[in-house]
């Protein structure tokens, strides 16, 4: 728990404080976002399969932490410094070094309680590698909606 506490602390704080681009709206649009894709995609890996848990294989309140106020200020992070005008090089690096960085606290999170608390069932590090990248794809051209509808409505 020790290990959760100071993650979305540590996260929530640079990622509030950071914020140079994100409005109130793309925030809460982010935030959402977030917590309904991992929610929907925990229901059945998570839940069903037991793919991976966070603490244990029973739904629980520091596994709520988890899943409301860790990952959201990522993502608003990875949008804050998004390269947007770079070229396509640019930001394809962007998109792997955030890989190896999530990967890399993934690897930290799987630390034995109190630091760690995720555990793996039959989910490896190799499928977070596949999916990650997708996934923050995903929440670019969600974010770039967004942008867009905001733009409409002005």
């Amino acid at each position: 728990m020790i290990g959760l506490l100071i993650a979305t602390i540590l996260f929530n704080t640079i990622a509030f404080k950071t914020n140079k681009r994100l409005t109130k709206n793309q925030i809460l649009h982010i935030w959402t976002f977030t917590i309904c894709a991992q929610m929907t995609f925990d229901v059945m890996i998570e839940f069903k399969y037991w793919g991976y848990w966070y603490f244990d294989k029973n739904p629980n309140w520091g596994g709520l932490m988890a899943h409301i106020v860790l990952v959201p200020p990522v993502n608003m992070m990875f949008l804050n410094w998004y390269p947007f005008k770079g070229d396509r090089i640019k930001r394809f690096s962007y998109i792997l070094f955030w890989v190896v960085a999530i990967l890399l606290y993934e690897v930290i999170a799987l630390l034995p309680e109190p630091w760690g608390y995720f555990n793996y069932g039959w989910w490896r590090l190799w499928h977070a590698a596949i999916l990650d990248p997708i996934l923050l794809v995903i929440v670019v051209t969600y974010y770039k909606w967004v942008s867009r509808l905001e733009k409409e409505l002005k």
